[in-house]
């Protein structure tokens, strides 16, 4: 029997197998709103085999957007398009998650495919009040942040929370909050961008603050059958930098909060990092923190082989794999990774007459 398509419990949900969509911008909203194009690209991940989608990196606030093209879920307006979209990936089997974001010092930037890339102004679209811990930038070229005050702190917590209600009335089952890749939780979490003296900076203590606080205001609002994930990078990469052992203390901590799985990234902090890259290579994260802090993990990171998967699941490195880039290569990476495990997984009978023998 394969590992990687055994189900998965997660509370009261029942993953069809152990095959996750990580989330992946796509830069096609307006105005935070959902499309066609999100219908089809979820949708297909979903007639595809896989176990969990995890929508796009999903803006909690306006000024939260990474680009003035990210989804939202700051109003309530944008609900009827995702609960047409989860609607229908449920329909084929799989379990549908959102990605709660806000992306900080990293806001009001350009979509990967424009150039010149960096901030964009005002007058195009952009916005001047990007958020941080502290008033560093990410790079030159990005937007030069204002300091959140404890009022804006305040109302940061409470847009997750409203984020994770209206998520609730738009059919998601899981949510993923989004606290890597240099987004603003993240930007609490690390030294290179939290300089700040007061409860929020400063010592370890500190610095997860704001993580555990929109942990606990989720949680209050998101029903106790339901899982919570957190995305982490689980090091900067970068001396003085956020790191793996503290990746592990946060996680134990986040256990005890109700979040049952952790999705194990790294990066995306330091304009400086220096990542070491090949296949697999944030398995090691995965597998630590899964050991170290007793908590389900996603391995992710250049996992793109069916056997590879299988080995990360069945060798106990990680519960789940979450796949990306391979998936955009290929949405029914699923059913084909299942025939040459020689798994059973359904195919949609749409498709039956296509699935290999």
């Amino acid at each position: 029997m394969s590992a990687l398509f055994s189900p998965i419990i997660l509370r009261s949900l029942t993953l069809r197998n152990r095959v996750g969509v990580s989330p992946m911008c796509q830069y096609s909203s307006d105005n935070g709103f959902a499309s066609d194009w999100h219908l089809v690209h979820l949708g297909a991940f979903a007639t595809g085999g896989a176990g969990l989608v995890i929508t796009e990196a999903t803006a909690v606030t306006p000024e939260g957007r990474i680009s003035p093209q990210d989804l939202g879920i700051w109003d309530d307006a944008h609900i009827p398009m995702l609960r047409r979209i989860t609607d229908f990936c449920r329909a084929q089997g799989a379990v549908m998650g959102v990605q709660l974001a806000h992306a900080g010092r990293k806001a009001s930037t350009r979509r990967p495919w424009e150039r010149p890339g960096g901030a964009v102004p005002v007058s195009e679209g952009g916005w001047d009040n990007v958020m941080a811990p502290s008033a560093v930038p990410f790079s030159p070229d990005y937007p030069s942040p204002h300091a959140l005050s404890l009022d804006g702190i305040a109302h940061v917590i409470a847009s997750f929370r409203a984020g994770a209600i209206r998520a609730l009335e738009a059919g998601f089952q899981v949510v993923e909050l989004h606290a890597a890749h240099g987004y603003l939780l993240h930007e609490f979490m690390s030294p290179i961008a939290n300089h700040r003296t007061d409860a929020y900076g400063g010592s370890f203590e500190n610095r997860i603050r704001l993580t555990l606080e929109v942990t606990d205001a989720v949680r209050a609002v998101w029903p106790t059958e339901l899982p919570l994930i957190v995305r982490i990078s689980a090091t900067d990469w970068a001396e003085g930098g956020w790191n793996l052992e503290e990746s592990v203390q946060l996680s134990v901590l986040l256990k005890a909060r109700g979040v049952d799985l952790i999705d194990c990234s790294s990066g995306g902090l330091a304009s400086h990092q220096q990542i070491t890259i090949g296949p697999g290579y944030q398995v090691p994260f995965a597998r630590r923190i899964r050991a170290d802090a007793g908590i389900a993990t996603a391995a992710v990171g250049l996992i793109t082989d069916a056997v590879q998967a299988e080995q990360i699941v069945a060798d106990g490195s990680a519960d789940m794999v979450f796949l990306a880039r391979e998936l955009l290569r290929n949405p029914r990476w699923p059913l084909m990774a299942a025939h040459t495990l020689g798994a059973s997984i359904a195919w949609p009978p749409q498709y039956e007459r296509a699935r290999l023998r």
